[in-house]
């Protein structure tokens, strides 16, 4: 069964498209990263979702329900993590926890989930006391707390440290293991690269690629690099005839190449004829990053327009993200 259901998903804000007929469907039990430039509709898709926002046209379902008609009913199955929230300074984070978790009927117990999230040796300091990191884990806290079937984490590890978010990766993960669903909101690669069974990158509101992380990166436009340090008497002009251009940084020598299955063997079959060892030898393919930017900039995402799609967003009642 879908967890999330989207069909020719429309917002519009005036004249203004900030989502455009976006499609997509989340099974149960899946970590979904949805990924975009600023502006291209991610925030507004998941408000939607979250049943904070109106639709203008389309299909939404959310755990079976219409997440604009669902109520209380469906809000008490899901989780919300967002980007960014407010807190009483003078609350503890068990006090806020055990607050949060009265309004749920399924509840986890307040410190069992303060200490799932990491900060469980400060559940009685005053939250004016917590770090950006350990508030940020306490938001997690809060959206765990009621048990929830389905959870939305709007850029989870913003203000972490590498260690916690290596926790925080750690966290979903369990998530995962227990069968939870997770939408995830990030603008880190690697943590959606890390974390997501599949991705979807949107672009103008538009959905432009959705698959696996290794999907994506198999039908990206960015390219492999084949890297390798020349032997000691070998001259560039020694080398075979490779698909691509030699490029030359540092001790280095790397060829971008569409065809690194090819590129690898000239160059390994020119030195095995030779008796040479080609030192530090490596072919990297594209990353999700290499793909996410092929595909962003591909579809007319420049940092330019991203800015005045905030301006004009910003400007309308109701601020499309």
């Amino acid at each position: 069964m879908a967890a999330i259901v989207v069909d020719e998903l429309v917002k519009l804000y005036g004249d203004l498209r900030a989502v455009d007929g976006l499609s997509f469907s989340i099974p149960e039990g899946e970590v979904f990263a949805l990924l975009g430039p600023n502006g291209a509709g991610k925030t507004t898709t998941v408000e939607i979702l979250e049943g904070h926002r109106k639709r203008t046209s389309g299909r939404v379902e959310v755990l079976g329900q219409d997440p604009e008609t669902g109520g209380r009913a469906l809000r008490e199955r899901i989780g919300i993590v967002l980007q960014e929230a407010g807190f009483d300074e003078d609350f503890t984070p068990r006090e806020l926890v055990s607050l949060y978790r009265r309004m749920y009927p399924r509840r986890l117990g307040a410190d069992d989930v303060l200490e799932l999230v990491g900060i469980g040796e400060k559940r009685d300091a005053k939250v004016k006391t917590l770090s950006g990191g350990q508030r940020r884990r306490l938001d997690l806290a809060l959206g765990l707390v009621g048990d929830p079937e389905l959870l939305f984490l709007d850029e989870p590890t913003t203000g972490f440290d590498p260690e916690a978010r290596r926790k925080a990766w750690e966290l979903v993960e369990n998530l995962r293991a227990m069968g939870k669903t997770v939408l995830l909101t990030t603008h880190y690669m690697d943590e959606a690269e890390h974390l997501a069974d599949r991705v979807a990158v949107i672009a103008r509101g538009r959905l432009v690629a959705l698959g696996t992380p290794e999907e994506l990166a198999a039908t990206s436009r960015a390219t492999s690099v084949l890297s390798f340090r020349l032997p000691a008497g070998v001259e560039p002009s020694d080398l075979p005839q490779l698909d691509g251009q030699v490029l030359h940084e540092g001790l280095d020598w790397q060829i971008p190449t569409s065809q690194p299955t090819l590129a690898l063997s000239r160059l390994t079959s020119w030195a095995v004829a030779r008796s040479i060892d080609v030192p530090s030898l490596s072919v990297s393919r594209p990353s999700l990053e290499d793909t996410y930017l092929a595909l962003v900039g591909a579809n007319g995402a420049t940092g330019t327009e991203q800015r005045a799609a905030g301006t004009v967003q910003a400007a309308v009642t109701e601020t499309p993200r």
